[in-house]
């Protein structure tokens, strides 16, 4: 690193992107994983992914290995995914189904709670109760998954307690997963959060979602001095009156998490090619079909959008210091039924679509800013505010998260 981290936050110009070095520098990128992702709340799984007891998935975030499992009283756990005994892997699939917990190494053997159950060979003296597996932070927000890696959780209440009467009509306890999609963007993950962040560029790279998703800055972006259109706040109360609530909301520190009901283009009602809703046996109790799309972010890990027909999670896990791998799960009501009230090409093809054109976007950025020339540019005040507001909250949580020790350590 030509300088120090230090320097190079306090040294960042208010409006314009960041120094090269926050997107392809190693240290940078072990400082966002030890600052952020390894001390924030974390977007991990809808609730419904385990379904029965003994299902578990696996999450990578940087060098940590977690297993979420669904135990036999029916909640839902998470914990490092090692054996007390010598370290070795639990659970090698990215997703399956146990009966309990067990070690292909040596077959200590846990409850899906953690306990250790059996160890072979272990003498007179050894004791069982010392030797669980170590738990991970977990938290169940109306059927989504939150993990923190960090000894001491950061308070999850505040963003809860917000998020709540925005979810609930969700009814995300009734969902299944329809389908979920992986792809890996070589691109630092900032870059993917810049690019969601703003729709200045969707006119000209997305077809399929400008059908249904609209435009105008005033819905990705955030306004300077918090206000609302009379146009959009008339969307908000007629929301808010049927019973679901829309209202902006910017909260957190600096800003880390956001929801609001959002509107689509014109008369479109769910993301899909003819604007129509994507299934006809709907997830949640959304009184207005026109209700538009839930936008919901909570950095550094997730946005979503829950709509009155389906919701979607998008799940971001930087996999090193050029390369972030995101998660989209399209969620349904439990008894929709596939080739009967829904059509799984028409449920996902304008995401999938989308997701593509943005991997394209993304690793473009990267590969410009690979380049000695690249110098740090100007953010559009008109389209480009929620990407100022993104970087602000960056630049900030690093500032309060690296001590001043370690930057001076560099």
């Amino acid at each position: 690193m030509t300088h120090t981290l230090a320097e190079l936050l306090s040294r960042r110009e208010p409006g314009f992107s960041l120094e090269r070095e926050f997107y392809n520098d190693p240290g940078i990128y072990d400082a966002d994983l030890d600052t952020l992702f390894y001390r924030d709340w974390l977007y991990a799984i809808p609730a419904c992914q385990l379904t029965k007891t003994g299902a578990y998935a696996k999450v990578q975030i940087g060098a940590y290995n977690v297993i979420i499992v669904r135990g036999a009283d029916g909640e839902i756990r998470a914990f490092h995914n090692s054996c007390r005994h010598r370290g070795s892997v639990l659970c090698k699939a990215r997703e399956g189904h146990v009966a309990k917990l067990v070690c292909p190494y040596h077959q200590w053997t846990y409850e899906l709670d953690g306990r250790l159950l059996w160890a072979r060979d272990m003498g007179p003296d050894f004791d069982p109760s010392k030797y669980s597996l170590r738990p991970v932070h977990l938290r169940n927000l109306c059927g989504l998954i939150y993990i923190c890696l960090a000894e001491k959780a950061p308070d999850f209440d505040a963003f809860a307690d917000l998020a709540r009467p925005y979810l609930e009509v969700h009814d995300l306890d009734r969902a299944k997963v329809a389908y979920s999609s992986t792809i890996i963007e070589k691109g630092n993950w900032k870059l993917v959060w810049e690019n969601n962040r703003e729709c200045y560029h969707c006119g000209g790279t997305h077809p399929a979602l400008c059908r249904s998703f609209s435009s105008d800055p005033e819905i990705a972006g955030v306004s300077p001095d918090g206000s609302i259109s009379d146009k959009l706040q008339a969307h908000f109360d007629r929301c808010a009156a049927a019973g679901a609530p829309a209202q902006f909301r910017l909260a957190g520190f600096a800003g880390q998490y956001r929801l609001a009901r959002m509107p689509l283009q014109d008369t479109a009602v769910s993301y899909t090619m003819d604007g129509k809703a994507a299934v006809s046996r709907p997830l949640g109790r959304v009184a207005l079909p026109d209700a538009g799309a839930l936008l919901a972010f909570h950095y550094p890990s997730t946005w979503n959008h829950f709509l009155p027909d389906i919701s979607l999670t998008f799940r971001v896990v930087p996999i090193g210091p050029q390369e972030t791998e995101v998660t989209t799960t399209w969620l349904v009501d439990r008894d929709a039924v596939e080739g009967v009230d829904y059509d799984l090409k028409r449920l996902t093809e304008v995401w999938i679509a989308t997701n593509d054109e943005d991997r394209e976007i993304v690793e473009a950025n990267q590969q410009g800013i690979n380049s000695p020339a690249y110098r740090p540019g100007p953010y559009s005040p008109e389209q480009e505010t929620g990407v100022e507001q993104f970087i602000d909250w960056y630049i900030r949580s690093m500032q309060r998260g690296v001590t001043p020790q370690a930057m001076a350590a560099e």
